[in-house]
């Protein structure tokens, strides 16, 4: 049976123990970068949306996907080349710090673009 999750405190309890503090890491530092986004589960991962969608998080096996879309990838080609990567999504693996500064500035990339797109 597959995994429904409703929420990201969901999400992030049905996880293995080790991996719960890389999930919260991500959490909060989005939250911090976007206070006003607001959380949800879309596509069965950890979400935010503001203004549309900002960004999605989720644990597989060996990496932590990170989903901020692809203009967002496109726009931090060079800082996320040291990480296996594809048009939408980079990954983080779990056995490497969390780059939370990447992190922060792809979030803030994509919250400006959101904004951006509502002003038009």
């Amino acid at each position: 049976m597959k995994m429904v999750y409703k929420t990201i405190d969901d999400y992030i309890t049905l996880q293995e123990q080790s991996v719960k503090p890389l999930l919260e890491t991500i959490r909060r530092t989005i939250k911090e970068t976007a206070p006003e986004a607001e959380e949800c589960i879309s596509y069965q991962m950890p979400a935010f949306k503001q203004n549309g969608p900002l960004v999605y998080f989720a644990v597989y096996k060996n990496h932590i996907g990170f989903y901020p879309t692809g203009s967002a990838i496109a726009a931090f080609q060079k800082e996320i080349s040291g990480y296996k990567n594809s048009k939408g999504a980079v990954q983080f693996p779990l056995d490497q710090p969390i780059p939370t500064d990447l992190i922060r500035r792809m979030v803030q990339f994509k919250r400006n673009e959101n904004l951006e797109k509502v002003k038009k």
